[in-house]
């Protein structure tokens, strides 16, 4: 088995990020049956298909995210295959919600950059893509969604793609992977669908199972974002990403934009004292 993958969704509000993750965890069995219980009874109450099971209720837990139909917080959730363990952040698309995004960011190796196929690309499609590559994130799966609301059109996929490849290029992205995909349907998420004869490549399930993840950033100077201070008790620390290198207990590190240089005196990591980190 592969190491496990931290990935995360990001796009603009709608476009169907929360109902993909749903449709992964599902298709995967990764669903109890207390849980299908549950989300059997909420979907005709919260969910926005009727009677039918709403997905996405599966990573929206939040009552305010129930009741608005919105992501808000940012939502882990673990699953696995033969292949590979997966571990997906559920990111929100709302322009208000933007430190969220960066927070799940700032946890994945991989974005999996949701667009609506019948609004094309947003202003929060662009933004998103930009701050995952500023945290070091540097494989990119576009998932072209609702393509059932287009009639599974070919040229309206090709054009999206175009439309942000030069983007992925001035970025520098190592992988660029995208799937035309109906989460609401589930055609090309866990399966090949014959809904899109035009399309050869792998479903996203696959792309997430297979794709060599690289760590060339450790090869780099350490540099890591700071996205929040933590001041408790006398304690001060630094919380971020590891945008690439390495650094040790005992390490000179300079804090930039000031220049204050300062020692590391400690690292921790998932609530555990570390002697290092690294990209």
């Amino acid at each position: 088995m592969r190491d496990a993958l931290h990935f995360m969704t990001c796009g603009s509000v709608d476009d169907g990020k929360s109902t993909l993750i749903g449709r992964l965890l599902f298709e995967s069995k990764q669903v109890y049956a207390d849980h299908l219980a549950a989300l059997a009874r909420d979907s005709p109450r919260y969910g926005t298909q009727g009677d039918a099971l709403d997905l996405a209720l599966l990573v929206d837990g939040l009552q305010a995210e129930r009741e608005q139909s919105i992501t808000i917080d940012v939502a882990y959730r673990f699953f696995a295959t033969p292949q590979r363990r997966f571990v997906v952040a559920d990111t929100p698309g709302h322009e208000q919600y933007t430190r969220n995004m960066a927070t799940g960011a700032s946890t994945s190796d991989l974005a999996v950059l949701v667009v609506n196929a019948s609004k094309g690309l947003q202003i929060q499609t662009h933004r998103h893509a930009r701050i995952a590559a500023m945290l070091g994130i540097r494989h990119l799966v576009m998932a072209v969604n609702k393509m059932d609301l287009v009639g599974w059109d070919e040229a309206v996929f090709r054009q999206i793609v175009e439309q942000f490849r030069p983007l992925v290029s001035d970025l520098g992205f190592d992988s660029f992977q995208p799937i035309p995909v109906s989460a609401l349907q589930g055609d090309h998420v866990t399966a090949t669908s014959s809904a899109a004869r035009w399309y050869a490549g792998p479903n996203l399930l696959q792309w997430l199972e297979s794709v060599e993840v690289s760590r060339r950033g450790s090869e780099l100077n350490f540099v890591m974002p700071v996205q929040w201070v933590n001041r408790h008790e006398g304690f001060r620390g630094y919380c971020g990403r590891v945008a690439s290198g390495e650094a040790k207990v005992g390490d000179r590190i300079r804090i930039m934009p000031d220049g204050i240089e300062s020692r590391i005196r400690s690292i921790v990591a998932w609530k555990q004292e570390r002697p290092r980190v690294f990209c």
